[in-house]
């Protein structure tokens, strides 16, 4: 991961690209740690928590914990991180799942041989999972679908036909 910046991880255009010759190491897992913990402890503004940076969260829970524990976690912390700032409405059950099981399903697909995978390599190899207008979940989704009520409560399937 990039250099942080008062605190906060790089936004996806400030990342550098992946250097296929370094080692990963403990710093991925740690970098991991870092931003999950500044994220539960309330640390990252709102201004600045945008699509990307919601998915390099995931990323950072998947990379740290098993799949559904996971997505427990982080659903816990995106809720308790609206609440806090009075937006409540904002969490989207549908979304969130949807999101972490593809990010999930990615990194299986790119894990380095040694299982671990990098947050900037995975940037570089799923940059259609950090489009947030008219992104990925347009694929499987209707519009309408996303916007009901229901799909903001409960994980709703795909509705849409390839």
């Amino acid at each position: 991961m990039g250099t942080l910046r008062n605190g906060l991880p790089p936004k996806t255009s400030e990342l550098r690209p992946a250097d296929s010759r370094r080692r990963l190491s403990r710093h991925s897992d740690s970098s991991n740690r870092k931003l999950i913990q500044q994220f539960e402890s309330g640390l990252i503004p709102d201004a600045s928590f945008h699509h990307a940076d919601h998915v390099h969260l995931a990323f950072a829970y998947l990379s740290q914990y098993p799949p559904l524990r996971a997505l427990e976690k982080f659903s816990t912390a995106l809720k308790r991180y609206a609440t806090a700032r009075g937006k409540s409405r904002l969490y989207h059950e549908t979304i969130t799942c949807a999101y972490c099981f593809l990010i999930r399903e990615r990194m299986a697909r790119s894990a380095a041989p040694s299982g671990i995978n990098d947050w900037d390599e995975f940037c570089r190899r799923n940059p259609d999972l950090l489009v947030w207008k008219n992104g990925i979940l347009s694929r499987y989704y209707e519009e309408s679908t996303l916007e009901s009520d229901l799909a903001r409560t409960v994980f709703l399937f795909p509705d849409k036909l390839r």
